[in-house]
């Protein structure tokens, strides 16, 4: 299989990484800016372009690779090519986090502007639960709202967050987990947030705050395996790992 990934800011760490990932049966592709100065070990290709971001897309798009990673390549850019090359008028991300403990589970919406309606919602609990059953872990999945039910009344913005966990988890077969994030780690496999903006704060917060990981996030509304990471990783070695496994699956 192939497997390409962005190299954008701090290219050494991702060469590295890939390094690390790649084996016999897995060829692990660059996409460098022209000029960079780079020495890939075995099984680690490079490929220089004056544009990446595009080259990597347009690679996956043409079936050239298996899967692409978006690295260290810039959010934007990279994810504003990919939503025009797939005609996606927006982006819909799941990503598999684990906790400091090594839970695992996978979670959205990671965008700020992703999750927002009970219709997404629901698609989120069913595209979480298909990668849950792909990847051995519970077929549980938890809706969380703004507080408790006893919380209604209190303020207008969490009365609809709880109105709307509920109603998505009634459309989907989920459970609504209320606020409780804690008891939803323990034994979910997909855990879904309030909102974009909560969404991408727990993520924050787990990852670069509470010692958890995050392993990537998979663009589930898109017809090919393209996993979007943040360049803050200390390295994509996990995230690799988590592609390779998305193509034997054949999650798409």
């Amino acid at each position: 299989m192939k497997i390409g990934i962005g190299c954008g800011v701090d290219p050494e760490k991702v060469v590295l990484s890939a390094g690390k990932s790649a084996s016999p049966d897995v060829e692990i592709i660059c996409y460098v800016k022209e000029g960079a100065e780079l020495f890939p070990p075995e099984q680690v290709t490079l490929f220089f372009s004056p544009c990446p971001e595009k080259a990597l897309v347009d690679d996956l798009r043409a079936k050239k690779i298996d899967a692409a990673i978006r690295g260290s390549l810039p959010a934007n850019d990279t994810l504003k090519y990919l939503k025009s090359v797939y005609g996606a008028d927006h982006l819909e991300r799941i990503a598999l986090l684990e906790t400091a403990a090594g839970k695992k589970f996978f979670f959205a919406p990671v965008g700020v502007d992703e999750g927002w309606t009970v219709a997404e919602k629901v698609s989120f609990v069913k595209d979480g639960l298909r990668l849950a059953k792909a990847f051995g872990l519970p077929e549980k999945a938890v809706l969380l709202s703004g507080g408790r039910l006893g919380d209604i009344g209190r303020h207008e913005f969490v009365d609809k967050t709880i109105r709307d966990a509920a109603e998505a988890a009634k459309l989907s077969g989920a459970v609504h987990g209320e606020i409780l994030i804690e008891d939803a780690a323990a034994d979910a496999g997909v855990i879904i947030a309030p909102d974009g903006i909560s969404g991408n704060l727990i993520f924050r917060t787990l990852v670069f705050l509470g010692g958890g990981t995050g392993h990537g996030a998979l663009i589930v509304n898109i017809e090919d395996i393209f996993v979007d990471s943040s360049r803050a990783s200390s390295g994509y070695e996990g995230i690799i790992e988590l592609t390779a496994s998305l193509i034997r699956e054949k999650i798409h």
